[in-house]
């Protein structure tokens, strides 16, 4: 089967469930192929693929980073154009010449990837017609299902869920470190620094059943789930967006915990941005700040896609907020905030 993909989470659930080699077209984001997460059976074990930098690029940009504040203005502006407007260019033509029978994207959030419709438009004209499959989780239980969905799409099935009952059990390993009945610290989550974005969809999830609270944004009971309390209903509460707070707003909150962790930044350009934060008056006077508690975490592959690496940012949450380093994944991209 020929597949495309145009959303970074979607082309790293088609690796981990072993479909590496179906891959003919990405998006500019893609850029980390996992290892299929259950090896495939059989003499010579997994096989071996050009790097995914060889794998033609079907998208790009309309927007350059510059400053967190100067993508946000660019974006707005670009949006506003009205109906149809996209922050993304897709060659057309090049998807003609790479004949997929699948394309994989979403339709969550515009300012990820080419919207939907433009894809749909695409896939249409393709003789034959390709399928588009427009993977949209907001919960971290939508990521699981998207990880089955992705498998069905493609003939992968049981592979899919082989793997998927292997991120659960690295879920429920981690968990086993987290006390579910102690008053966890107060974490504030920035998915944006110019302006503040709180985190919301998945990321609170974690952040609460790894032992932390999430004030700004946290997650509600799902209708006629009850409570919803304890380490069994965690499954049942969800969050909505992510949201913008004024400063003040957040400062107000003290967190005892700060990740920054803005949507598709390097640690490099996190730290940059984080530097500009320090600069405010009401930075110094956070809690987690006078106790050193500020994590920088690569935005561009952690939290913010989708996909079976948000297992790892679990593991690597357990691991921070209760003090338990050797539950941390190795060679996680994050560091603390020495500024």
């Amino acid at each position: 089967m020929r597949v495309v993909s145009l959303l970074p989470s979607a082309t790293e659930i088609l690796c981990a469930i072993g479909g590496r080699g179906m891959l003919v077209g990405r998006s500019h984001e893609c850029d980390f192929a996992p290892a299929p997460i259950v090896a495939p059976s059989g003499p010579g074990g997994s096989p071996e693929f050009p790097p995914l930098e060889e794998v033609p690029v079907l998208t790009a940009a309309r927007t350059r980073f510059r400053t967190a504040g100067q993508v946000d203005r660019e974006v707005r502006e670009l949006l506003s154009g009205g109906d149809g407007a996209s922050l993304y260019t897709l060659d057309a033509a090049l998807l003609e010449r790479l004949r997929p029978e699948v394309i994989l994207t979403q339709d969550l959030c515009r300012v990820c990837s080419i919207d939907v419709g433009t894809v749909r438009e695409a896939a249409a004209r393709l003789n034959p017609p390709a399928r588009v499959v427009s993977l949209n989780a907001t919960t971290l239980e939508g990521v699981f299902d998207d990880v089955l969905e992705v498998g069905r799409a493609v003939g992968l099935e049981r592979e899919a869920e082989a793997a998927l009952v292997r991120l659960r059990e690295r879920m429920y390993s981690a968990a086993d470190y987290v006390n579910p009945y102690a008053d966890g610290p107060n974490v504030a989550f920035l998915e944006w620094t110019d302006p503040l974005f709180i985190g919301g969809h998945w990321t609170p999830q974690l952040i609460e059943r790894a032992g932390g609270r999430h004030p700004l944004n946290p997650t509600t009971a799902v209708r006629q789930a009850g409570a919803a309390a304890g380490p069994v209903g965690t499954t049942l509460r969800k969050a909505g967006r992510s949201v913008a707070a004024p400063a003040e707003v957040l400062a107000a909150s003290r967190p005892e915990r700060l990740i920054v962790c803005p949507c598709g930044l390097g640690l490099e350009e996190v730290e940059r941005e984080t530097a500009r934060l320090a600069e405010q008056p009401w930075w110094r006077e956070l809690p987690a700040v006078k106790e050193g508690k500020v994590a920088l975490v690569d935005g561009n592959q952690m939290f913010n896609r989708p996909g079976p690496r948000l297992v790892e940012a679990f593991e690597w949450l357990v691991g921070w907020l209760n003090d338990v380093p050797r539950v941390m994944p190795e060679g996680f991209p994050w560091r603390s905030w020495r500024g």
